[in-house]
């Protein structure tokens, strides 16, 4: 009889589905004070499957990332413990530059603004002052951990 952990665990596959429905994730960097640093962000899945998501270069999530490129990446839903799903992972990050990059992250992250239009000529001034001051993080796991209570059938 499988363990109670291994019922509620996601498959890879239950995982990239979850959290390509998902709008908003916890990021935790590592502050300079050795405190963790949450903060709430949209996100992308990029092609490759990373989670993708885009920052001013000065936000001080950089400036951690820049110092410890690891981080903590949490997902979570449900009103109620037998509802409860949560992805947690924990990353190696990665900070690319360009604002061809950050426009095409934009346009990965669902709920983003109509600031997510290619980069291209026609993107107004505005637009493109704001592309030149964001960076990307772009997050590859190296351990993922998952929970989906719905598993248990209102057993518990």
């Amino acid at each position: 009889m499988p363990s109670r952990r291994e019922t509620i665990e996601m498959t890879p596959d239950e995982v990239r589905a979850y959290l390509k429905e998902q709008k908003r994730i916890i990021l935790v960097t590592n502050g300079a004070n050795g405190l963790p640093h949450p903060m709430p962000m949209n996100f992308g899945i990029d092609g490759e499957g990373r989670v993708v998501m885009t920052t001013f270069a000065k936000a001080q999530k950089v400036k951690n990332v820049e110092r410890d490129p690891r981080a903590s990446l949490l997902v979570e839903s449900g009103d109620g413990y037998s509802d409860l799903k949560s992805v947690l992972m924990y990353c190696n990050v990665e900070v690319v530059t360009g604002a061809e990059a950050v426009a095409e992250t934009m346009s990965l992250i669902q709920g983003s603004t109509s600031l997510s239009k290619d980069f291209s000529s026609e993107m107004s001034e505005q637009a493109r002052a704001s592309y030149a001051k964001r960076v990307v993080l772009r997050f590859t796991p190296f351990e993922t951990i998952s929970w989906n209570h719905t598993k248990l059938g209102g057993k518990y």
